[in-house]
């Protein structure tokens, strides 16, 4: 996810410049604040303050060619941005400090320079003088100066997009951002599909890729480093795209990725059981997604979208109530007084036709359905068909729908539009994507957590006249405690399941697979099949499967790739199962 460089004028600039060349946000007040927070002394003894004073206005006024976060890519007289690794050991840190010194213009580090410069590993409390006095003369003696600015992070991304708009001023799109546990990825494609049809020239960002509708890159990560980010905004921006929709995963927003990034929507889908290899417990992975919903990280917000039905919505709701923002709900239960609410659902497998209710009124603020108050505005309904399958993308529509109603300026017009065009829509890639076959229902999906996955099958039973079948594993070098509760959430949603291996990585495949059979009864085993080669277990599923079954490949969806001891095999479960498919008679 970079930005090409081939059109922007490459002219140096300064600090200063760029504080003064802003108009959207006040650089001059950043540079101050990063110049009063470098002056605060991090240890007993530090620089005196004149060479520190001398350092921080010769810094404001270097000239450099442009900012970069990976010592590998970073180029003569370039500003180098060290930031806190959250895996690597701090010598790793040190020897990029010092290797980055031979080329920057300067160096902005989020880490204390003076404590990486006397030890990687001693804490820097019980620093000896000698140590500090030490390392006080190598800071000194480096190639080029070192800034230290422990809240970069704060500002960085403004930082970016400064520079990139001090090379060449573009007009840079709407952002709708999408965060939760599961529905991100469908969402934000169902939010540009619709912003298309609409008339808006689209892009998206996140895990099934990056780019414009239609000319999508695949990604490494749901949510770039803050340069990446910054630089794939500004890409869209040269490219004229009228909308980003975007998925904000919880490592982007608890590690300020995203700062910067004028987000006017913001929805929240859900939360269930993921990513605690990173967060300490379900609070802090609440409460990371929750900043999402804060103004004072993203100020130009106007609209929280957020899913009623949720547990932990409360949570989001507090935090854009606090914001001052404009709530609307969503339910797919017809009884709650949510702002949309698919008051009644009728699925078929070829998709679903709803009745929406929606209250919103043309004026800002809250409006919500609440059938006991007369005074309201008026409740209207409109039915809307869906070629997606599964009750779950009802709740995902439902978030798309009030997005783009908030990007508009008319709603009731805009309603009766958006609802002409849902039939023209597209899942994306791997979520309940239905691979054809002459006999039996087959589907790709990417869930792969206990949630999702259960909601999945929940979904797709109504649809099964014979057994429902899931092909499944567990990730690799994640949290292991999810392992037994997938396997649970199979065995009650499916008939038959075939555990199999996802994305091992540098773990034992049996090992993972013995890790999911914890717990099981002797009744749960005789309805499960073992087959640690994923090709195998999909061969088998279609083998086994009789005419009117389902059968769901769960866990990878739009991933084209199997990760094994750190090396990526070609994998991509759609293409093998529409071979096991073929070689079997079915397709």
């Amino acid at each position: 996810m970079t930005v090409s460089t081939s059109s922007l004028n490459r002219t140096t600039v300064t600090l200063q410049q760029l504080a003064e060349s802003s108009n959207k946000h006040s650089l001059q007040q950043i540079l101050t604040a990063m110049i009063a927070a470098s002056a605060q002394p991090p240890l007993a003894q530090t620089l005196s303050t004149q060479t520190r004073r001398n350092q921080q206005e010769s810094i404001a006024a270097i000239p450099f060619h442009q900012f970069c976060l990976d010592s590998r890519q970073l180029k003569k007289n370039d500003v180098f941005v060290l930031l806190k690794s959250q895996t690597l050991h701090s010598q790793k840190s040190r020897d990029y400090l010092i290797q980055a010194a031979n080329s920057a213009a300067f160096i902005l580090s989020e880490i204390d320079p003076i404590a990486l410069l006397t030890t990687a590993d001693m804490n820097t409390s019980s620093l000896a003088d000698n140590l500090q006095s030490v390392a006080q003369q190598q800071l000194i003696a480096l190639p080029c100066p070192v800034l230290y600015v422990p809240n970069i992070r704060d500002f960085l991304g403004d930082l970016i997009q400064a520079y990139l708009q001090y090379q060449q001023p573009v007009t840079l799109p709407a952002i709708v951002a999408v965060t939760g546990t599961n529905g991100k990825t469908t969402i934000s494609q169902l939010v540009a599909q619709l912003a298309q049809l609409m008339g808006m020239s689209s892009a998206v960002m996140g895990t099934a890729g990056n780019g414009k509708l239609g000319a999508l890159v695949q990604a490494s990560h749901t949510t770039g480093d803050a340069l990446a980010v910054q630089q794939f905004l500004y890409q869209m921006g040269q490219e004229n795209a009228d909308l980003l929709a975007l998925e904000a995963s919880s490592h982007g927003l608890d590690q300020q990725r995203l700062q910067g990034m004028p987000a006017s929507v913001a929805i929240y889908t859900n939360l269930s059981r993921d990513h605690l290899d990173y967060h300490a417990d379900m609070a802090e992975y609440a409460a990371a997604k929750a900043k999402l919903f804060d103004k004072t990280h993203f100020p130009e917000l106007t609209h929280a979208i957020i899913n009623l039905d949720d547990e932990h919505a409360q949570i989001m709701l507090d935090m854009a109530h606090t914001s001052a923002l404009t709530v609307w709900t969503y339910s797919l239960n017809p009884t709650k007084n949510a702002t949309f609410v698919a008051a009644t659902i009728n699925p078929s497998l070829q998709g679903v036709e709803i009745a929406v209710r929606y209250h919103v009124s043309n004026n800002t603020g809250d409006v919500h359905f609440d059938s006991t108050d007369s005074n309201q505005d008026q409740t209207n309904t409109i039915t809307v068909v869906s070629p997606l399958l599964g009750r779950f993308n009802v709740a995902n529509l439902l978030a798309a729908i009030a997005a783009t109603v908030a990007l508009g300026s008319d709603i009731d017009h805009d309603i009766k539009r958006i609802a002409a065009v849902v039939p023209q829509l597209q899942g994306a890639v791997g979520r309940m994507q239905r691979v054809p076959s002459n006999e039996g229902c087959f589907i790709v999906d990417y869930a792969h957590t206990p949630d999702a996955l259960q909601q999945v099958l929940a979904s797709l039973k109504t649809h099964c006249d014979g057994q429902l079948w899931a092909v499944f594993g567990c990730g690799g070098d994640r949290d292991a405690g999810k392992r037994p509760l997938m396997a649970q959430a199979g065995l009650a949603g499916a008939d038959q399941i075939i555990l199999t291996a996802d994305n091992p990585r540098t773990e034992d495949p049996n090992m993972i697979l013995q890790d999911m059979q914890a717990g099981m009864s002797a009744e749960q085993y005789q309805r499960t099949h073992i087959e640690p080669a994923r090709q195998k277990a999909i061969e088998y599923a279609v083998q086994q499967a009789a005419a009117a079954d389902i059968v769901v490949i769960a866990g990878k969806g739009h991933e084209t790739y199997q990760e094994i001891n750190n090396v990526r095999y070609d994998f991509d479960d759609s293409v093998v199962l529409q071979n096991a498919l073929q070689q079997a008679g079915r397709a």
